[in-house]
C-alpha cells in the first residue's frame, strides 16, 4: 500500500490545486499513466504515476485549492514502491524502497506520524538539494532544523520555518524571546470601508506568488531605472519589408520580436548587464535568456526565449506566438518560465507611453517598453516628426550600476534605430 503525494513541480512550489483526477478508486493503473493534472501558480501540468497497482482511495478530491506540497492525495495497493507520482519536474520527495516478501515476522508497532522528525543519523543530515542550497545561502545549520519531509527529510518549507523563526541562525534569539513580527495588513473595515460595498475575490496560488515575490523584489533590491526614448521610424520600415518577406511563409514579425532581438543583441555587446547577483559573486551569463511578461487570467507568466542572441527574427517570431498562446492556455512546462537572465515587459499595445517594472530575481534587469507614437523632434536645430518610443531600464544596483546601465541602454538604442545591425 502506498500513499501518492502532491508533488512538487518546481522548486518554488508550497503549493497547487489538484485539478482533475484522471483514475477513480478500483482503477488499476500502470507506471507513465496520467494519473491527475495539478495546477500551480503557472501552469496546469499533466501528473504521471510511477508505478503499478490498484487505486484504493481518493483522499483529495478534484477541485481543492491550497493542497501542500507532500500531502497525501490518493493510496495505491499493490507492488508498487514509490510515495509520489512522477510530474515533469521531479518533487522533493525521496522514492521509497517497497519492502519485500518474506515469512511473515512478528508485526511491528508503527510509528506515530504526529510530529516532524530530526533530520539527521548520526553525521549525516537528510535535506534535499534546495533546501541545503537556502541552507547555505541563509548561513543556517541544518543540524538545528526539524525536518517534515518523508523519513524526517528537511525540504524548503522547513527552512522557510527556520528563516521565520530564527532557528539555527547565527546570533539568533532565545527562544524565550518572542521574534518581532512582520507588520500585518490591516482590514477594509478597520481602514474605514463599510462592509458589503465591495466583492471580495479571493487569492489564487499564482496572484499569492506574484504579491510575495514582487514584495520581496521591491523591498530588497537597490534598483533605479534609466529611461530613454528611440524614433522608430527606421525600425518600421524594416519590419514592413521583413514581414513582407516572410508572407508566404505565414509569419509575422512583431515590433516586440524585434525588441526581444535587439535586446539579446545589445547583451552580447555590454554582457556586464546580463547579471546576477549571488552570495558568492556576480553570475555572467553565458546567453542571453530573455523572457517577456504575457498577462494571463489572475496574473503575468514570464515565459523564455532561450539564447535569442542566436536566433533569426523568423524563429523569436514562431517561438513568441507558440509560447505566448500556451502561456495563457497554462500548458507551459517549468522549464519554459523557469531561469532567464532579462526581462522584456511591453505595455505599448495598451497605449501607455512610460513605465518601470519591477526587477524579476534574479535577473539584473528588466526592459519596460511604451508606446510608439509620432511626437515632435528637434534635427539639426529643425522641428520635425518621427515614431517615438520611450523605454526604462530598470536595474539591479548590487549588479548593474549607472555606467554598465547606461553603455547597455545606449546600445539597445543603436540597435533599434538601425536595424540593419540586427541582421548583420
Amino acid at each position: 500500500m502506498t500513499d501518492i503525494l502532491m508533488p512538487a513541480l518546481s522548486p518554488t512550489m508550497e503549493e497547487g490545486i489538484l485539478a482533475k483526477w484522471h483514475v477513480k478508486v478500483g482503477d488499476t493503473v500502470n507506471a507513465g499513466d496520467v494519473i491527475a493534472e495539478i495546477e500551480t501558480d503557472k501552469a496546469t501540468m499533466e501528473v504521471e504515476a510511477v508505478d503499478e497497482g490498484v487505486v484504493e482511495a481518493i483522499l483529495i478530491e478534484a477541485g481543492t485549492e491550497g493542497v501542500k506540497v507532500n500531502t497525501p492525495i490518493a493510496r495505491l495497493a499493490g507492488e508498487g514502491g514509490s510515495a509520489a507520482p512522477a510530474p515533469q519536474k521531479a518533487p522533493e520527495a525521496p522514492k521509497a524502497e517497497a519492502p519485500k516478501a518474506e515469512a511473515a515476522p512478528a508485526p511491528k508497532a508503527e510509528a506515530p506520524k504526529a510530529a516532524p522528525v530530526a533530520a539527521s543519523s548520526g553525521d549525516r543530515i537528510k535535506a534535499s538539494p534546495l533546501a541545503r542550497r537556502l541552507a547555505d545561502i541563509n548561513k543556517l545549520d541544518l543540524k538545528a532544523v526539524k525536518g517534515s519531509g518523508p523519513r524526517g527529510r528537511i525540504i524548503k518549507r522547513d527552512i522557510d520555518e527556520a528563516l521565520k523563526s530564527g532557528t539555527g541562525k547565527a546570533g539568533a534569539a532565545s527562544a524565550s524571546t518572542p521574534a518581532a513580527e512582520p507588520r500585518k495588513a490591516q482590514s477594509l473595515e478597520q481602514l474605514g470601508i463599510a462592509p458589503g460595498s465591495y466583492d471580495l475575490v479571493p487569492l489564487d496560488g499564482m496572484r499569492k506568488v506574484i504579491a510575495r515575490r514582487l514584495t520581496d523584489s521591491f523591498r530588497d533590491i537597490p534598483h533605479f531605472p534609466l529611461t530613454v526614448d528611440i524614433e522608430l521610424d527606421n525600425l518600421l520600415a524594416a519590419r514592413a519589408k521583413i514581414n513582407s518577406a516572410l508572407e508566404a511563409q505565414g509569419i509575422k514579425v512583431s515590433v516586440n520580436d524585434i525588441v526581444i532581438k535587439a535586446v539579446a543583441q545589445a547583451l552580447k555587446q555590454v554582457p556586464e548587464a546580463n547579471a546576477s547577483f549571488t552570495p558568492e559573486g556576480i553570475a555572467l551569463h553565458h546567453n542571453a535568456d530573455i523572457a517577456m511578461a504575457v498577462a494571463i487570467d489572475g496574473g503575468l507568466i514570464t515565459p523564455i526565449v532561450r539564447k535569442a542572441e542566436t536566433k533569426s527574427l523568423s524563429q523569436i517570431a514562431k517561438e513568441t506566438k507558440d509560447l505566448a498562446a500556451r502561456a495563457r492556455d497554462r500548458k507551459l512546462k517549468p522549464e519554459e518560465f523557469q531561469g532567464g537572465t532579462f526581462s522584456v515587459s511591453n505595455l505599448g499595445m495598451f497605449g501607455i507611453k512610460q513605465f518601470a517594472s519591477i526587477i524579476n530575481e534574479p535577473q539584473g534587469c528588466i526592459l519596460s517598453v511604451g508606446a510608439g507614437e509620432q511626437r515632435p523632434v528637434v534635427r539639426h536645430g529643425q522641428l520635425a516628426v518621427a515614431t517615438v518610443m520611450t523605454v526604462t531600464l530598470t536595474c539591479d544596483h548590487r549588479v548593474v550600476d549607472g555606467s554598465i546601465g547606461a553603455k547597455y541602454i545606449t546600445a539597445l538604442k543603436s540597435l533599434l534605430e538601425d536595424p540593419i545591425k540586427l541582421l548583420a
